[in-house]
């Protein structure tokens, strides 16, 4: 990250006023990555998704079976869960982190694209989203991404540590059956993490999610 900041700043030369600079340049790209999570907005938004739920669906159904094998999983000491998964409507993040939270998995992490307003992208921030910097969002290249990108590893590789559970949705809906670009970059993160021995390993849980109606 050092070596990213210096390339941010050139002119700098490590001095006290050049590393403040960078703490305030990190922490601003960092707050646009994530936000403390909040236990009342948690609790709120457990206590309400049961009744959107049903007021959206008929039922949701799960695999008894696949979930046994998820709920085993997690219980493997030291090993993060990362869930790649379909996304087909706006509604998949909100219903795989309640069915995680409700199994007792813990909050995930998960990824959110980019077309949202500020005050929902702050809402979901403080219920586990998680959103690329500015300035990664645009189309995919292999060019630097400079320090937004360093942060970017740093995150990802914390979030692994701490094991907490990571949910990358590998499409943009509606544009199904096609890699998104944000999911490029996140995978990206995921497999830095293991070449650079950040985590022993990862568990990979595939996830598909289908509707009879796409909400």
């Amino acid at each position: 990250m050092q070596d990213a900041a210096s390339g941010w700043d050139p002119g700098s030369r490590g001095d006290e006023g050049s590393q403040r600079r960078w703490k305030e340049e990190i922490c601003r790209i960092l707050g646009e990555i994530q936000a403390p999570l909040s236990p009342l907005l948690l609790r709120l938004c457990h206590w309400l998704l049961p009744k959107l739920l049903t007021r959206l669906f008929l039922g949701v159904q799960l695999h008894r079976g696949q979930l046994e094998m998820v709920l085993q999983a997690a219980r493997t000491p030291e090993v993060p869960l990362v869930f790649l998964c379909r996304h087909q409507s706006q509604v998949d993040g909100l219903l795989l982190s309640f069915v995680l939270l409700s199994q007792g998995i813990g909050v995930p992490r998960v990824t959110v694209g980019a077309q949202t307003s500020p005050r929902l992208r702050s809402l979901l921030q403080r219920l586990g989203g998680i959103f690329l910097p500015s300035g990664m969002t645009q189309t995919w290249s292999n060019q630097d991404e400079g320090l937004p990108g360093a942060v970017l590893d740093v995150y990802v590789q914390e979030v692994l540590r701490s094991c907490q559970p990571l949910v990358l949705f590998l499409e943009e809906p509606p544009a199904s059956l096609r890699l998104a670009d944000p999911a490029r970059r996140w995978l990206l993160r995921l497999l830095r993490a293991l070449r650079d021995g950040a985590v022993p390993d990862v568990l990979v849980v595939p996830v598909g999610i289908a509707y009879d109606v796409v909400p």
